[in-house]
């Protein structure tokens, strides 16, 4: 700041840049004065310039300084301006207003000035003074040169500095666009008064209270409309808080962010027992040891001998293995534990293992018990290093030291069961963990009449229906198909509006699982039909005249699913092995529905449809050549993979395949021309009834007459 008071008064206190700004337009004044007397059309302009330099000593508080005050201070601090009061002619460029273009290399030195020395470029010009202003102003006030720095790079702050200088470019101060933007955006609207609304509205003087009454009683409504409103909102913020709460609530107690289930309860299967395990007499009678020690454990430990910790349920689905472990449970009236091996699954760290220990720690508790995982192999597949997974393996790691690790648990039997045996972890089924490897197989006919008898009690059938008769029928079948089969034919009883369930009911429940449902909807003309008589007439009397073929069980020429019609055979018992005449019979069978069309319709219409017969005549063939050693000229030897035998090897089987499918469909063929009476009444029965069984069959071609149905 500088200080006029030695010789002013007042005492005034201004800024040196303003002090500045004030005398250079008193310059610019004092250079126009010289002129307005010869030019008095431009004394607009003038008094333009008088004001504006009264404008500015009005804002530095120097109005009140007098003529010669002034006069006195223009002499001290502007001695050539006003004595040469304009530049002379033969030298214009010549000014005591110097320009410095020098620039250091310290952006502080440029903003707060040179310190110490004076520094002077290759030209006087770029020159400049070592001491401050204010010591300039003070040591020598009558020659003062004004220096403004022309950089070659500015900043915001320097540009406001720099044209502070010259008012006459922003009367009002330096205002950036952004903050006049941001000082104007916030002034809103005026307010309309409701006299102002009167009167722009030209409503009457009249209506003026009418008007001023009804603006009031609408200002109320609104009101109260939106104190209604924010009621309103403030109790559905309170209702949404409360159900934030009861859900962030309900979340703690999940097990995704708990780790552990809830409700690790056991269950008492008091009504399950080997009684109602049906066709694995086998497996029941290996886990009769486990129900024998977990009655009465110290039978075993008196001996020295320790309950296998770990027992494998190994079979295709829907043998039974979870009804056993059920049983085992309610056999020996201990705690049963089920779980499931996707529960221990979870996409967060450590949750699988904490349920695992959970598990465990309750069943401990509650000993002797039996704990079951279904799908075991979910939860101990084989371990391996994944980058996706890398935290996968712990819940398996788990799940051995619990089975076998330094904590024993006694009492607790380990029941797993799994579809894929090989899928499963080393570690897993060694002794020590899974001790018994325990094998559930499909029933056999026995197994399957058992599992029939049971499940047909459950539902009103005909007493005259013989499970042994469907359970022959249906090889391959698991328990819970046999199930769904006497299901299937309740539910078919019940459609068609019958008290009970017949044998026909069933057969057509057998013959939905196996082949699909009827095509009833299907419409084939009386040539496709008759075609399909006489080809399914061809295969029941060759089964039926053939002496190791299997017996009939019915030839229908209904259309299901693929086919248009089949026959179905019905072993007396289930093949263990088979003989080769026996091998031979079937081929005979399959070849004797192209035979047929080609005897009653000529080779010439001959169709498609013996082409299933023929894949399984072909493949028969092969095996019996490559696999059962019943070639005659290849001799006892096996040819699992041809491809890697010598092109003469895989001419000769070639040669035997088709040696035996030609023999098979001339034995065919000579067995069908000597009973061409019995096939043409056959496929009359058929194109008449549709469908036929074995009593009906063995009826039509002894020449008895079928009863009407």
């Amino acid at each position: 700041m500088f200080s006029l008071s030695s010789t002013l008064q007042p005492q005034v206190t201004v800024q040196l840049s303003h002090l500045i700004n004030a005398f250079h337009s008193l310059k610019s004044s004092v250079s126009s004065t010289s002129g307005r007397v010869q030019h008095r059309d431009q004394a607009p302009e003038q008094d333009v310039q008088i004001a504006e330099t009264t404008w500015n000593l009005r804002e530095l508080g120097l109005t009140d300084l007098g003529v010669g005050q002034l006069d006195e201070i223009m002499n001290k601090l502007l001695p050539s301006i006003v004595q040469q009061g304009a530049l002379p002619a033969s030298n214009p460029t010549k000014s005591p207003w110097k320009t410095s273009h020098s620039s250091t290399e310290s952006f502080f030195l440029n903003k707060n000035g040179f310190s110490g020395g004076l520094i002077c470029g290759p030209s006087p010009i770029f020159c400049r003074q070592n001491i401050s202003p204010l010591q300039t102003l003070q040591v020598d006030m009558q020659f003062w040169p004004l220096w403004q720095q022309s950089r070659g790079f500015k900043t915001l702050k320097s540009r406001r500095r720099l044209q502070g200088f010259d008012r006459s470019v922003e009367p009002e101060g330096f205002t950036p666009s952004f903050m006049k933007n941001f000082l104007t955006r916030d002034k809103g609207q005026e307010v309309e008064t409701l006299d102002k609304m009167l009167k722009n509205r030209n409503i009457p003087t009249g209506q003026h209270d009418a008007f001023k009454t009804g603006f009031a009683e609408g200002f109320l409504k609104a009101q109260a409309l939106s104190q209604r409103t924010q009621e309103a909102l403030r109790r559905t913020r309170l209702i949404l808080l409360v159900l934030l709460l009861v859900g962030l609530y309900g979340l703690s107690k999940t097990p995704f962010l708990s780790g552990l289930d809830s409700a690790v309860d056991p269950v008492q299967m008091k009504n399950v027992t080997f009684e109602h395990v049906k066709g694995v007499e086998e497996a029941k009678n290996e886990l009769q040891e486990v129900v024998e020690f977990l009655r009465s454990p110290q039978k075993f430990t008196v001996l020295g001998g320790k309950l296998p910790k770990g027992i494998l349920l190994v079979g295709p689905p829907g043998t039974g293995k979870t009804l056993l472990a059920r049983a085992v449970a309610g056999e020996a009236d201990v705690p049963f534990y089920y779980a499931s091996g996707s529960e221990f699954d979870e996409m967060f760290v450590g949750v699988g293992a904490s349920r695992i220990r959970n598990l465990f720690r309750e069943a401990k508790g509650n000993a002797p018990c039996v704990i079951f995982i279904d799908e075991l192999d979910s939860v101990g597949g084989k371990r391996i290093e994944s980058p996706m997974h890398p935290y996968s393996r712990q819940t398996i790691n788990q799940l051995l030291a619990e089975m076998d690790g330094f904590k024993p648990n006694e009492g607790v039997i380990i029941i797993g069961a799994t579809n894929f045996p090989e899928a499963l972890d080393n570690a897993l089924i060694r002794p020590g963990r899974f001790d018994m490897q325990v094998t559930v197989p499909r029933p056999d006919v026995k197994g399957r009449t058992e599992i029939l008898k049971w499940y047909l009690r459950k539902i009103k059938v005909d007493p005259a229906v013989e499970a042994e008769i469907i359970a022959r029928g249906t090889v391959g079948f698991s328990g819970a198909e046999l199930e769904n089969l006497v299901n299937q034919a309740a539910l078919k009883a019940a459609v068609d509006g019958k008290d009970m369930v017949t044998l026909k009911e069933l057969e057509f429940a057998k013959d939905k699982i196996l082949m699909g449902p009827e095509r009833r909807s299907a419409e084939i003309d009386e040539r496709n039909k008759k075609i399909t008589a006489y080809h399914e007439s061809g295969h029941a009397i060759i089964a039926y005249y053939t002496k190791d073929a299997m017996p009939i069980n019915k030839a229908t020429i209904m259309p299901r699913g693929p086919t248009l019609g089949h026959v179905s055979m019905l072993p007396e018992n289930d093949r263990w092995s088979e003989t080769r005449s026996q091998l031979l019979a079937q081929m005979d069978v399959s070849m004797g529905g192209r035979v047929a069309e080609e005897l009653i319709f000529g080779a010439e219409n001959i169709t498609t449809g013996a082409s299933s017969d023929f894949d399984g005549a072909t493949k028969l063939a092969k095996m019996m050549v490559t696999r059962y050693g019943m070639s005659e000229k290849l001799g006892v030897m096996t040819y699992a993979d041809q491809t890697k035998q010598s092109p003469e090897t895989q001419a000769a089987i070639e040669k035997e395949v088709r040696i035996l499918l030609r023999d098979s469909y001339e034995r065919a063929k000579a067995l069908l021309k000597s009973r061409t009476k019995e096939h043409k009444n056959l496929a009359e029965a058929l194109l008449r009834y549709e469908t036929l069984d074995a009593k009906e069959i063995q009826m039509v071609l002894e020449g008895k007459a079928l009863q009407t149905r």
